[in-house]
């Protein structure tokens, strides 16, 4: 799978980023989760791009420079390392994703891929994704989140409360037990999407754990990430018209 790194000018600076695929597929962005672009997401993006699709893996911690690497699987069970990755977090609130998402969509149709386009965010990245549909509605057809958290939080920025703004499909697949992620919040989504029009599917995979879908977490779980990826599948070949 042809790969390729590129460094995108932002508002706020150069963010690195990889893109996958071959050039004139519909364009797709996948935003990381907290431990950052590293080869378990490259391989999430070759898979997607298999499908027929341009794939754009942005750094949404291009801020703050050099950070990292991180061992997924145990990196919240040392205390330094966990407070450093909370760290990366808080330093990369929703608003400045909601900046960046105009320019990494520029740079990912000026690298051949055809919009409006697709993205898909685990984890952290899964509240980024809807944050996404809501910065540039005209420009993303479909925003998928898959074990992401705070969708439907008291945080100001919580991107249940601009519902309203969204013109995307919007697709969670929540883990069946997530502190990040509890029922009540999801049962907020579902009535704000609903009463603000939005076309959308919330589902709960069972048994799974936050983090179930990539492959270097310790709480993966292979059935569980083959189900995800059938759904994903499904979910841009009906809104994005795959070219492979």
């Amino acid at each position: 799978m042809h790969a390729e790194d590129l460094t995108i000018v932002t508002e706020d600076g150069t963010a690195p980023a990889r893109i996958f695929g071959e050039e004139g597929c519909p364009g797709v962005l996948l935003y990381m989760d907290i431990f950052g672009p590293r080869p378990a997401l490259w391989a999430m993006a070759e898979r997607i791009a298999s499908w027929g699709y341009r794939v754009l893996v942005p750094d949404l911690f291009y801020r703050v420079g050099n950070y990292g690497p991180f061992d997924a699987a145990t990196a919240f069970d040392d205390d330094n390392t966990r407070a450093e990755l909370l760290r990366l977090r808080d330093a990369t609130p929703q608003e400045m994703t909601a900046r960046d998402t105009g320019a990494f969509i520029d740079a990912l149709v000026a690298h051949g891929g055809i919009g409006p386009v697709g993205v898909v965010g685990y984890c952290m990245g899964g509240a980024r994704a809807l944050t996404a549909a809501i910065a540039a509605p005209v420009r993303v057809a479909v925003a998928a989140s898959f074990h992401g958290g705070g969708l439907a939080s008291d945080a100001p920025d919580s991107p249940h409360l601009s519902a309203a703004k969204m013109k995307a499909f919007i697709y969670v697949g929540s883990a069946g037990v997530d502190r990040g992620f509890p029922p009540e919040q999801s049962a907020l989504l579902a009535r704000t999407l609903r009463e603000a029009g939005v076309d959308h599917m919330i589902e709960n995979f069972p048994g799974m754990d936050h983090g179930w879908c990539v492959s270097d977490h310790g709480v993966y779980n292979a059935a569980g990430a083959e189900r995800h990826w059938r759904r994903l599948q499904q979910i841009f070949a009906e809104r994005l018209q795959p070219t492979g």
